[in-house]
C-alpha cells in the first residue's frame, strides 16, 4: 500500500499596502532583506504561533524565504494549516575594521605611539554580541557584550599603545552570535 505524502501548507497572500518589506524575521526589528509593492501575490508557507507574520517565498529571490506582516497582507484561504516556523538565527553579517592611523613613520625616540581601533558591526536581527580585540603581540582584551535590540550597525572601538616598529595586526574575534574574525594590518617604521 502506498501512502501519500501529505503537501505542506501554502495560502495566496495579496498586499494590501503600497509597500512592504519583507524581512529576515518575524518582527521590525529584522533587517528588510526585501522590498514588495501592492497587489503582488504571494505564497505564504509558514507562519510565526501568533499568526502576526507570514513565513514567504521570496518573490525577489528564488529559493530564499522572507517574513511579510499580517497586518499588510489578505490571506487568499485559511492560515491554520500553515506550519509555525521557528525564529531565525541572528548572525553578524558585516564588520568594517579600522585602525587610525593606519601607517605610523616616527622618529625612533618618540615611542609609545597611541592607534585607535573602530569597529562597525552589522547584524540582520537581535543579537547579543559578543567579542574581543586580539593583538599581535600576543595581547588579547578581555571578552565584551553588546545588546543588538534590532537590526543594524553598531561602532565598537578600542585604544592600544605601540612600542616599538613592526609590521603590526589587530583583529575583531567575534565569539556571538555567530564566530567571525576580521583583520586589518597596520605597519610602524621610525627613522633615526
Amino acid at each position: 500500500t502506498i501512502i501519500p505524502l501529505s503537501t505542506p501548507a501554502r495560502v495566496t497572500l495579496l498586499i494590501k499596502t503600497e509597500l512592504i518589506n519583507c524581512r529576515f524575521g518575524p518582527g521590525t526589528v529584522y533587517q528588510s532583506v526585501n522590498k514588495l509593492r501592492e497587489g503582488q501575490s504571494l505564497q505564504a508557507v509558514g507562519r510565526n504561533a501568533a499568526s502576526t507574520w507570514w513565513y514567504i517565498r521570496d518573490p525577489g529571490n528564488p529559493g530564499d524565504f522572507c517574513w511579510v506582516s499580517a497586518t499588510v497582507t489578505e490571506p487568499q484561504g485559511e492560515t491554520d494549516p500553515l506550519a509555525v516556523i521557528q525564529l531565525p538565527f541572528v548572525t553578524v553579517t558585516n564588520i568594517k575594521l579600522r585602525v587610525e592611523p593606519n601607517r605610523i613613520t616616527v622618529n625612533c625616540d618618540q615611542f609609545p605611539q597611541t592607534v585607535f581601533f573602530e569597529a562597525q558591526v552589522t547584524t540582520n536581527g537581535p543579537a547579543l554580541f559578543t567579542w574581543r580585540w586580539e593583538i599581535s603581540t600576543g595581547v588579547s582584551s578581555d571578552d565584551d557584550t553588546l545588546i543588538f535590540e534590532e537590526a543594524g550597525t553598531q561602532t565598537i572601538n578600542e585604544v592600544y599603545q605601540i612600542n616599538a616598529p613592526n609590521e603590526y595586526w589587530v583583529k575583531l574575534h567575534v565569539l556571538t552570535p555567530n564566530e567571525r574574525v576580521e583583520q586589518v594590518n597596520f605597519p610602524v617604521s621610525c627613522t633615526q
